[in-house]
């Protein structure tokens, strides 16, 4: 957690820290100002360090507790989670391209220490009017990650910089910056008797319980919709089916024509076994007789 003065710290930090890693790439005595682009560039090397932007941080916007009870007594100090975004710009003799050779410098700085040393930062607060920041004893670090700005984006921040011409520039975002509130919490109050007690239902000062909630109507399942097979006509046979169909008669008759006259011969033997030999009765000739007697002759 950092106060008010976290946002100029930052800003003096960034520039402290871009000075001292030019050298020894840059050979050559530069500028490094925290301010905003000047409407008449200069002609000796200068990089400027403009803090164009504040928003609020995405991230951790949401993650500010309540901070006050339902009494109105504070509970927590409120914290503000803000994102700061640079515009940098370099300046110098364009024969000798000293605008890109600083832009490169700062490139390689910002791109091999991305998180703000704590060393820059206690330096930065030597300064007169950063006086009483504790920016150096925030456990947040703050950190740059390039911004990708394409021709419309530019166009447009520079349009907002009256009457300044536009110099080669680059553009970074810091995050995460957290500013405190002033406001002491008023602490709790400890416990003084510690208290516990168990009583049963029905018993003086136990809550009662609760009426029991009556089971509701059964509801009846509705019946399951009839399937797509038995919604669906029966198929008519085929031609095949329809032709065995119609060769059975037939063969059943055939069948039955054969059989009949087995029929009929078992059912002449048979009558004949039953029934017995027939009288012969010729002239001159003894008579057979049903009774079993025996002829005589006259």
């Amino acid at each position: 957690m950092s106060n008010a003065l976290a946002l100029a710290h930052v800003t003096q930090a960034l520039a402290l820290l871009i000075e001292a890693n030019l050298p020894p790439d840059i050979d050559i005595a530069v500028k490094v100002e925290p301010r905003r682009p000047p409407v008449d560039p200069p002609l000796e090397p200068t990089i400027t360090v403009f803090l164009y932007q504040v928003t609020p941080n995405t991230s951790q916007r949401n993650n500010d507790l309540p901070t006050r009870a339902s009494d109105g007594t504070l509970v927590r100090r409120p914290a503000a989670a803000l994102d700061l975004h640079y515009l940098i710009s370099a300046y110098g003799e364009e024969a000798e391209l000293v605008g890109q050779r600083l832009i490169g410098s700062v490139v390689r700085t910002l791109h091999e220490i991305p998180v703000l040393p704590r060393d820059i930062i206690e330096l930065a607060g030597r300064r007169p009017h950063l006086n009483g920041s504790d920016l150096a004893e925030a456990v947040q670090r703050v950190r740059f990650t390039p911004t990708a700005m394409d021709i419309d984006e530019t166009s447009k921040l520079w349009g907002m910089l009256h009457q300044t011409p536009y110099a080669l520039s680059v553009v970074y975002q810091a995050v995460l910056v957290l500013i405190d509130g002033r406001e002491t919490p008023v602490p709790a109050k400890p416990v003084e008797r510690p208290e516990v007690r168990v009583l049963p239902f029905g018993a003086p000062g136990a809550p009662s319980p609760g009426p029991v909630p009556s089971p509701g109507p059964v509801r009846e399942e509705p019946a399951p919709p009839p399937s797509k097979e038995a919604e669906q006509p029966a198929e008519p046979p085929t031609k095949a089916v329809a032709r065995t169909e119609a060769k059975a008669p037939a063969k059943t008759a055939r069948n039955r024509k054969a059989a009949q006259p087995a029929r009929s011969a078992k059912k002449t033997a048979a009558k004949s076994a039953r029934t017995p030999p027939a009288s012969r009765n010729k002239d001159g000739d003894g008579a057979a007789h049903t009774d079993g007697s025996e002829g005589t002759e006259n």
